[in-house]
């Protein structure tokens, strides 16, 4: 596979978000299945828990309140959440939706900046919000 380098910081927030999405999902993934669970209807039903926009953006509401994120990664998030997509999913509202993306392309950015203890960092605290044990 061809790794040229990006330069993540001049990228379009829906693109981080496209690749923050996937980054996400095999994180999630890797979780559920290293926890015990392998029927794929079980995988799919529980990772809906963690990758849904509602959840998505709970998470990113904790990280703003608690002031987890630097300022960089608020600038990212800030970006992401005023990126104009071509519409929004029927089941969440604008407001939701667009801090889901913001969540994402936060996680697409570190991904793609190569900041990967950073990133497992943030996962790690999102599926522990998202399984409510924090």
């Amino acid at each position: 596979m061809n790794r040229q380098k990006v330069d993540a910081k001049q990228m379009k927030s829906l693109t981080l978000a496209y690749m923050g999405d996937v980054v996400y999902e095999q994180y999630v993934r890797e979780h559920l299945i290293r926890g015990g669970e392998v029927k794929p209807q079980q995988l799919h039903q529980a990772a809906v828990r963690f990758v849904s926009g509602k959840s998505q953006a709970n998470v990113l509401y904790e990280w703003l309140n608690k002031e987890t994120l630097t300022s960089e990664e608020r600038s990212v998030v800030r970006r992401g959440r005023n990126a104009k997509s071509g519409g929004t999913p029927k089941n969440l509202d604008v407001q939701t939706y667009r801090y889901s993306t913001a969540f994402e392309a936060l996680i697409g950015y570190l991904y793609l900046c190569g900041a990967t203890e950073r990133l497992e960092q943030l996962v790690t605290e999102a599926i522990s919000i998202v399984e409510g044990r924090e």
